[in-house]
C-alpha cells in the first residue's frame, strides 16, 4: 500500500473522529438541556439556537466550523509533509492529487452527520461543511455562504438555504476548476447532506416547514412534547 494511500486513510480517520465531536450537544448540556429531546432533536446550530439561545448557537456554529477547518488544514499538511516533501500546494483540489483533499472533505462531513460518539447519529453537515470548505478551497466556502444567504435570508427558512448550498457544492467545484477526480467525492457530500435534510425537504415541499427564530437566552427550550410538531423543521437545518 502506497504512502499516499496510508496518509489519506489516516487523514480521513482524523477528520472523521474530530468532526464527529458533537459540540452542539455539549454546549446545550452545559445549560442543562439535552438538545436531542427538544425542538427538532438535532444537535446543530439552529436547533441549539431555538432551544437554548443565540449565544449557545454562536458557540455551536463556531465550534462546528472550526473543527472542519482545522481538520482539513492539519490533514492536508500531513499528506503534504509525508508525500510531497511539504509542498502544500500539491493538495489543492485543482491539482492531479485534488481527489485526496476532496476525500478528506467527505470524511469531515460524514464524521459530523454520522458521529461515532452518538451511535452514528449527528448533525446535518452545513456548519462543518463551511468550515471544512474553507480548508478545502476558500472560494468554494464563500460561494456556499452566498447561496445560503440568498435562499435563507429572504425566506427565513434555514433549511432552504442549507439545501440550496448543499446542491451547489459540486457545481462550485466545477466552476473553480477542480479536477474531474475531485468531483465525485463532492457529489457524495451533496447526497449525504441531502439525506440528513430529508425531513426538511419533505416539509418544504408540503409547506409545513417552520421559519427560524431564536429562543431567548437563559430560558429553557421546547419540552419533549414539542418535538413531534417541530421534528425536521427549519430549526434543525443549520448544523
Amino acid at each position: 500500500m502506497s504512502l499516499l494511500i496510508v496518509s489519506l486513510l489516516v487523514g480521513m480517520l482524523v477528520c472523521y473522529f474530530v468532526c464527529g465531536i458533537p459540540f452542539g450537544l455539549l454546549i446545550a448540556r452545559a445549560k442543562d438541556i439535552d438538545v436531542r429531546s427538544v425542538g427538532s432533536g438535532n444537535i446543530g446550530t439552529t436547533n441549539v439556537g431555538r432551544a437554548v439561545g443565540a449565544s449557545a448557537a454562536g458557540e455551536t456554529l463556531a465550534c462546528d466550523a472550526l473543527k472542519g477547518f482545522f481538520s482539513m488544514m492539519a490533514c492536508r499538511e500531513l499528506v503534504a509533509a509525508l508525500c510531497f516533501g511539504g509542498d502544500f500546494s500539491m493538495t489543492r483540489p485543482q491539482t492531479s492529487f485534488g481527489w485526496v483533499t476532496a476525500l478528506l472533505y467527505l470524511a469531515c462531513i460524514c464524521g459530523h452527520v454520522f458521529s461515532p460518539y452518538l451511535r452514528f447519529h449527528g448533525g446535518k453537515g452545513i456548519a462543518v461543511g463551511f468550515g471544512a470548505g474553507l480548508g478545502l478551497a476558500w472560494p468554494l466556502a464563500l460561494g456556499l455562504l452566498a447561496v445560503f444567504i440568498a435562499f435563507a435570508v429572504p425566506s427565513r427558512y434555514v433549511s432552504a438555504g442549507s439545501v440550496a448550498a448543499d446542491i451547489s457544492v459540486p457545481l462550485w467545484g466545477l466552476v473553480l476548476g477542480f479536477t474531474p477526480a475531485s468531483i465525485p467525492p463532492l457529489v457524495v457530500v451533496t447526497c449525504v447532506v441531502a439525506w440528513a435534510h430529508r425531513e426538511n425537504i419533505t416539509k418544504l415541499l408540503h409547506g409545513r416547514e417552520q421559519k427560524f427564530a431564536f429562543h431567548h437566552d437563559g430560558s429553557r427550550g421546547q419540552g419533549p412534547t414539542d418535538k413531534k410538531s417541530d421534528t425536521g423543521s427549519g430549526g434543525g437545518a443549520l448544523s
